[in-house]
């Protein structure tokens, strides 16, 4: 009998989780304090934990603007501090607040939970800045992996409710088509991190029914719609499986009059930006923290 993608997430959760979420020696910026607080956010699918990561103090007086992270995982791996060099980083060098979100993950809470949590932490964090000590209404939204397919989600939600619009979307390494049959997603590497039967698992135990795999919420990359969204730094890497849905998504949006900064990282695989080469994963989070610094200066 065929082991179902639930149990097999599980085992995905319990087996390997800790290794997925392991970041490279060199790139966890053990050199830069960090300033942490907690947070509890209320959510319509349930209350979500989130780490508050405070930029260096200023003088200025003037409220910090906000920046929403969301960590990678296959929807599966519920880690965020796996993205606490990256938050860390960012606060002290974009001179931003970090909301780092421990969003729900499948199979425990499928589709549509995690995109719920997503969207209604982000709105929470724009509506209630000046009583945290953050500029809510200068707010932007990242993510990797799994996380920047959220993002894409956040932004795609709030420009249809009118409710906020981000000044930023970051989307590094994102799975933007969960339709397509993951053996058709290819690498010009013989053993790219990300294997078909791997990526099945995630997207089975993350979208229940099968028909939800072309909403614009869970494939970004099929929707025709995309005028209005807010302006975007698009990171792929050359050897991911990933890479081309991410290229794509990138024409469409300039395509649709987005602001797009697309940068494709060579040499590189899937999670560089945690995994290394060292020297690509520091460019790449640098990129993340000057469009961040750019984009909520303005």
């Amino acid at each position: 009998m065929p082991i179902s993608p639930r149990i097999q997430a599980r085992g995905i959760q319990l087996l390997l989780g800790g290794m997925m979420a392991r970041v490279h020696k060199d790139l966890r910026f053990t050199d830069i304090p960090k300033h942490t607080e907690s947070l509890q956010v209320e959510t319509g699918a349930g209350p979500v934990a989130c780490t508050v990561y405070r930029p260096p103090a200023t003088t200025t007086g003037s409220l910090a603007p906000v920046y929403v992270n969301f960590h990678g995982g296959g929807f599966v791996v519920g880690r965020p501090e796996q993205d606490d060099h990256i938050c860390r980083y960012i606060a002290a060098t974009a001179g931003c607040v970090v909301i780092n979100v421990d969003y729900a993950v499948a199979p425990q809470r499928p589709y549509p939970a995690p995109v719920t949590q997503a969207y209604d932490v982000t709105a929470w964090v724009a509506e209630n800045g000046p009583a945290n000590n953050w500029d809510g209404s200068r707010l932007a939204v990242g993510g990797h992996s799994a996380g920047a397919n959220l993002t894409a989600a956040v932004c795609r939600t709030a420009r249809d409710r009118g409710t906020f619009l981000p000044r930023l979307q970051i989307l590094d390494s994102a799975p933007l088509d969960q339709l397509a049959d993951p053996a058709t997603k290819l690498s010009p590497i013989a053993k790219p991190l990300l294997t078909p039967h791997l990526m099945r698992v995630f997207t089975a135990a993350y979208v229940l029914d099968p028909a939800d795999r072309a909403d614009p919420l869970v494939s970004p990359a099929l929707a025709d719609d995309l005028a209005g969204l807010p302006p975007a730094l698009v990171i792929t890497a050359e050897n991911d499986r990933l890479r081309d849905e991410g290229d794509a998504y990138a024409k469409a949006l300039d395509a649709a009059g987005v602001p797009v900064t697309h940068r494709v990282f060579e040499g590189v695989d899937h999670y560089f930006t945690h995994t290394g080469p060292v020297p690509a994963g520091k460019e790449a989070i640098e990129l993340m923290a000057n469009a961040l610094r750019a984009a909520l200066s303005a």
